[in-house]
């Protein structure tokens, strides 16, 4: 367990791309063997990313919000996983969709994550499907205005 500070923040895709790329390459590319070319897409300079960064300013874990609603790219490195980050990702994320006018959002989990989307009120809504190799179900939430 890791038990250094860490931060959640905005990332600008134009400035940052670096910096959301280590994180999504090590996570999904090398750990995970997504393809690249499904991993990068013409999504992201659309999106709002956020960036979970340590003490001392490196990049730890992403996640990007769609203009639609949908939530995805949620990667936490290695050591830092159980640590909060990925909860306050989402919990950032979530934030982010209430003010963006969002009233409902969307992700595609990894089957074994489920859970852990779940305990932030999400819930399948759908049959599990294949994508990159890994197994996934569909999951939404209904946001109230807070």
């Amino acid at each position: 367990m890791n038990d250094q500070a860490f931060a959640v923040r905005r990332a600008d895709w134009a400035t940052e791309q670096p910096l959301l790329k280590a994180v999504r390459t090590t996570v999904f590319v090398q750990e995970q063997h997504v393809p690249a070319e499904i991993e990068w897409d013409a999504m992201d300079p659309q999106c709002l990313h956020a960036l979970a960064v340590d003490g001392a300013g490196q990049p730890i874990g992403t996640a990007r919000l769609l203009p639609d609603g949908h939530i995805g790219r949620v990667a936490v490195l290695g050591p830092w996983r159980g640590c909060g980050v990925g909860l306050a990702l989402m919990h950032w994320m979530l934030d982010a969709a209430r003010e963006a006018g969002h009233s409902h959002v969307a992700l595609n989990s990894q089957q074994s994550a489920a859970g852990f989307y779940e305990r932030l009120g999400f819930r399948v809504d759908g049959d599990a499907f294949w994508e990159a190799g890994i197994p996934h179900v569909p999951m939404s939430q209904e946001l109230n205005a807070d």
